[in-house]
């Protein structure tokens, strides 16, 4: 690594198995770091992976389609956002009125400060944000095996430090990025059901794994069962694949841009809108999450 000066190398995965999410099992206090963390230090070996990531031109285009996606969602018509006058590379209005800006929601990013792969990931979250000019303070991000240490290096960077377990139950009441690379299903399915209407659903980006890898990797009578709304989402959602370099596979592999256009949500029947169930997951004995109940 240049930032450090250690050397790593990325595990293959033998061909045919299935990628796993970030192992996220124990108490979220468990893992943290028995010594003192370095603030300096580590936001340091941030930025240098920052400026080690710009220059990889997979970067670019992970760029580029998150623009795309941002541009369609911050276009999409709303009682409160105005749609006159020109706009800046989001489509947001540079009218002199309030403007509609992109807020970001990250989870499950993983221990950064000891984790090359979740240090990668934090780089790429925070070059995103400057490509979309979505400030640094209107990022909330949220991890239960975050240390107090990584805790005071992301409010360092800038980045809004959520102090709750959401379970990823977030409403979204305006257009609103939401970057969870490698995190469990029922993360992604919890997100959906919160949001589960053809309002709220066009104003969510998701930078994550791809729904329909995560199907292929289930068999399907227990992904229905389970994750029923990732499940409906996926005839309705656009999944954009994002390059990987190969030497990064076990970093950015399939990660998709996913985006749910009101065109394809108005084609379901109505009665898929209402009153949508709360999931329970009694079924899951390994649910990839850290449930609030369990936190200690």
């Amino acid at each position: 690594m240049s930032d450090t000066g250690e050397k790593w190398q990325v595990a293959r995965r033998r061909k045919g198995a299935a990628r796993k999410s970030k192992p996220i099992q124990g108490s979220p206090h468990s893992t943290c770091c028995q010594e003192q963390l370095d603030i300096g230090k580590t936001v340091k070996r941030i930025r240098d992976t920052v400026s080690e990531l710009r220059c990889e031109e997979f970067c670019q285009q992970w760029k580029e389609q998150v623009l795309v996606a941002g541009s369609a969602a911050l276009s999409k018509p709303a009682e409160n956002r105005d749609t006159e006058g020109t706009t800046d590379q989001l489509g947001s209005p540079r009218d002199g009125r309030q403007c509609q800006q992109l807020e970001c929601v990250c989870y499950g990013l993983g221990s950064f400060s000891s984790c090359v792969s979740a240090r990668f990931q934090l780089a790429m979250l925070l070059l995103l944000l400057d490509a979309g000019q979505i400030p640094l303070r209107d990022c909330s991000v949220y991890d239960p095996m975050f240390s107090s240490g990584e805790r005071d290096v992301l409010r360092e960077l800038g980045l809004n430090v959520l102090t709750e377990n959401e379970e990823g139950k977030r409403l979204v009441t305006k257009p609103t990025l939401f970057y969870l690379m490698h995190c469990g299903k029922a993360l992604y399915n919890n997100l959906l059901w919160k949001n589960w209407s053809t309002q709220c659903l066009p104003l969510m980006i998701i930078i994550g794994n791809s729904f329909n890898g995560m199907m292929d990797r289930t068999i399907e009578r227990e992904f229905k069962r389970d994750y029923s709304y990732i499940t409906q989402a996926v005839s309705v959602c656009e999944e954009g694949q994002l390059p990987c370099p190969s030497r990064l596979i076990d970093i950015f592999s399939d990660t998709a841009v996913i985006t749910f256009p009101t065109c394809s949500l108005n084609k379901l029947p109505q009665s898929t809108w209402t009153e949508p169930p709360e999931p329970q997951y009694q079924h899951c004995p390994d649910l990839e999450i850290i449930q609030r109940e369990t936190q200690s």
